[in-house]
């Protein structure tokens, strides 16, 4: 996919506010996954990242993902993988 067809602020097949939406879902997901309680904020922020982690993830593991379903996938894998992190980096 070339540049233009993603756009700067978005992910493969999905637009700016499709990345919000996926942002917020993927942090509610990772959020019941891990058992926590933040807030939507701070659930679309942790989306958001885990998209992105996500994504470098699966283009390290040669994954191919498109549209909302696929991204929402990835995103939830890597906002589930920030908390773990996050959480793990919290016990000392």
């Amino acid at each position: 996919m070339t540049e233009a067809q993603m756009g700067s602020m978005s992910m493969p097949g999905v637009g700016f506010f499709g990345l919000l939406l996926i942002g917020i879902l993927a942090g509610y997901v990772a959020e019941r996954a891990m058992s926590r309680n933040h807030g939507l904020f701070t659930n679309m922020l942790v989306g958001i990242a885990g998209s992105f982690v996500g994504g470098a993830l699966a283009s390290v593991l040669d994954i191919h993902y498109y549209g909302f379903a696929g991204n929402l996938i990835v995103a939830i894998v890597g906002a589930i993988l920030i908390l773990w992190v996050f959480g793990r980096s919290r016990r000392d």
